[in-house]
């Protein structure tokens, strides 16, 4: 055995159809196409969405609301969440940065503080939000909300 007698197994490979060589060949004529119609033609490529006359339905269905393209949108995390980190870690100032070892955010995430849950520790927390109730319970708690 060497290079110039290796055949595929058996069975392994088709024969190409060769397609439009004359009514002979039993593939010449429409050539496998069909008959007439725009599938049949050379250049023929059908367009996104079309569905052969009927009304496509990206225009049955009619177009309703709108993007706000000033939107911010916050991770918001809550003051018993970091409550459970700072007893984890025995913080004193809480940021961005122990947000993202810890998981909550990633580094390109905006972060807004709410106030569900309760504070126990005197922190300074850093977020880019707060909501009332939130910087309401870290001053009550003898700490201060600073925003970035």
């Amino acid at each position: 055995m060497n290079l110039s007698n290796l055949k595929p197994a058996e069975g392994s490979t088709k024969t190409r159809k060769r397609i439009g060589r004359g009514t002979g060949s039993g593939l010449g004529g429409t050539s496998t196409r069909g008959h007439k119609g725009a599938k049949s033609r050379s250049g023929y490529s059908k367009k996104i969405g079309f569905e052969g006359g009927q009304m496509p339905l990206q225009r049955r269905v009619p177009k309703f609301g709108f993007k706000n393209i000033n939107r911010v949108e916050y991770k918001a995390i809550n003051l018993d969440t970091i409550q459970k980190l700072v007893e984890a870690k025995n913080l004193v100032n809480v940021g961005l940065n122990d947000f993202i070892e810890a998981g909550f955010i990633s580094s390109n995430q905006l972060v807004k503080v709410l106030g569900n849950g309760t504070l126990t520790n005197k922190l300074e927390v850093e977020a880019h939000a707060f909501s009332k109730t939130a910087v309401a319970a870290i001053e009550a708690a003898g700490g201060s909300a600073v925003k970035l």
